[in-house]
């Protein structure tokens, strides 16, 4: 597929704000940022009237869509969440695995490296792989299916595990009152994954001393964990009061919009993340599914298992940008970095998350409602709203 082209009348987001612009793009890199019709290459032109261009959205915490379910994903099924991602103006995403047992672990994980080591495909690049265990809280479990659970940490599991995904495990979610994790961290850290606490009942003091020793965000803070309490603001008031991002699932159900308001007040609009949690009913309509190994009904828009415990939910990362502006009160261009540069800066992906000179062509250009009308990955088109 063609990766160069020219953008042309569109209005592009630069520091902060959108601009008329036209923008360069060969070889899936961004080669000029114009204003007025400089296309000396004579690069296919895109006409951008009427059109927005953000850099390309990037969830690094979801479980499926499309009815299909991570856990159960082979390449194929990888691929066809990334196609519906790519309608959703996503570019690029980490697949979150749920605590399973190691040998379905492992397959996932090849599942993963296909896709991963299997070059351009026509959706959202699959970028790496997130664990969601299994060194959590059994009270804090949520969907994670308690006997497989981890009671004390095992780095040479994680190990094993890195070396099965071929390197791309880049995120994984523990539960600082583990036995072993504080000491794990590092370990973790020095194999090239961004570590993450969450599905916790710690105290403040463990919370943080896995700050300490490197934790660098917080998975669905106020969602599966302890909250503040005045006396021990807990793993809640650690995620707050340190400088550890912060995932956010802005469906307005895990979170109320003044939850939300208050994250961002805390954290600032550069350490909040938004990420959807989805399951493989997100584009589909209510029904029963599958998270892992679990039953889930979708009633409203809503997942739960059928004791009643929400598991993930049915969100895309087009509508969470819509939610954040109405919760907010805020401009597209205030809200999309929770979407874009923050991301890319928490997982240290330099290519992405902002339009700049030498960075890759991954965008989402949006109409005057922010809907996604085209989606652009490595300066491919991969998604045209019909």
């Amino acid at each position: 597929m063609e990766s160069s082209f020219y953008l042309k009348n569109s209005a592009v987001l630069q520091d902060g704000a959108f601009v008329p612009a036209d923008l360069a793009v060969e070889d899936g890199k961004i080669t000029a940022i114009t204003q007025g019709h400089y296309n000396e290459k004579g690069l296919p032109e895109l006409d951008g009237t009427g059109l927005r261009a953000v850099p390309g959205f990037l969830d690094v915490h979801t479980h499926g869509a499309a009815g299909v379910d991570v856990n159960a994903a082979d390449a194929e099924g990888l691929r066809t969440i990334g196609r519906f991602f790519a309608s959703q103006g996503v570019t690029g995403w980490l697949c979150s695995i749920l605590t399973d047992t190691v040998e379905q672990t492992l397959w996932c994980l090849e599942q993963a490296r296909q896709v991963i080591e299997g070059g351009p495909y026509d959706g959202a690049t699959l970028l790496g792989v997130h664990l969601e265990g299994p060194c959590l809280s059994t009270e804090y479990k949520g969907a994670m299916p308690e006997y497989l659970l981890m009671h004390t940490a095992d780095p040479d599991l994680f190990a094993r595990y890195q070396k099965a995904s071929g390197g791309h495990i880049r995120y994984v979610t523990l539960s600082p009152e583990i036995p072993g994790v504080a000491e794990m961290i590092p370990r973790l850290t020095a194999m090239g994954i961004v570590c993450a606490m969450g599905h916790s009942g710690a105290g403040y003091d463990q919370a943080m001393a896995c700050v300490k020793a490197g934790v660098r965000s917080c998975t669905h803070l106020g969602n599966a964990m302890r909250l503040f309490h005045q006396h021990n603001p807990a793993i809640f008031g650690v995620a707050l009061e340190s400088d550890v991002y912060v995932e956010a699932i802005c469906d307005g159900r895990h979170l109320h919009p003044g939850t939300v308001r208050l994250y961002l007040k805390a954290k600032g609009y550069d350490r909040v993340l938004a990420i959807t949690d989805s399951i493989m009913a997100a584009g589909l309509p209510d029904g029963n599914y599958k998270l892992g190994v679990n039953d889930v009904i979708v009633e409203d828009g809503d997942a739960k298992l059928p004791n009643g415990v929400r598991a993930g939910s049915t969100l895309t990362l087009a509508q969470a940008l819509r939610n954040l502006m109405k919760f907010t009160g805020q401009n597209t261009e205030t809200v999309v970095p929770l979407m874009t540069a923050n991301p890319a800066r928490l997982m240290g992906w330099t290519g992405k998350g902002e339009i700049a000179l030498g960075k890759d062509a991954d965008l989402a250009l949006l109409d005057q409602d922010a809907q996604v009308v085209r989606t652009i990955v490595g300066g491919r088109t991969v998604y045209t709203r019909a």
